[in-house]
């Protein structure tokens, strides 16, 4: 079964070596949507959604929230800010022995705009 938790953060980036708009400093509230894996558990629960955005506060949104990605990421992608984040959260739920797997990161930059990467099932 999969639950999953929504999350936002405003940051700002310009892309280098791009033309078009987004070569300029600008800002995005992104939507951040973490879902995770496993059976359920004696208690009823795959993963107490309090524990997951304890994990994602800690590791990704205190990170990045009202900062400057250029400062974190040589060049700060919706595609490569994903990868960042699903690598950070499977390592760090791995970790917590949790008896999930991290099994899909969507990352919105705006609306309408998104991108997702996800483990095989």
């Amino acid at each position: 079964m999969k639950v999953g938790r929504i999350f936002y953060f405003d940051a700002a980036h310009q892309l280098k070596d791009y033309k078009g708009k987004c070569e300029n400093l600008h800002g995005h509230t992104y939507k951040l949507e973490v879902v995770v894996s496993g059976d359920i558990s004696s208690e009823g629960m795959v993963l107490d959604f309090s524990k997951l955005k304890d994990i994602v506060n800690r590791e990704i949104i205190e990170e990045l929230d009202h900062k400057n990605l250029n400062e974190i990421f040589e060049q700060p992608t919706a595609e490569l800010i994903a990868m960042w984040i699903f690598d950070k959260l499977n390592k760090a739920i791995e970790e917590e022995k949790l008896n999930v797997r991290l099994a899909e990161v969507k990352l919105w930059e705006g609306k309408g705009k998104w991108v997702s990467i996800s483990n095989p099932p």
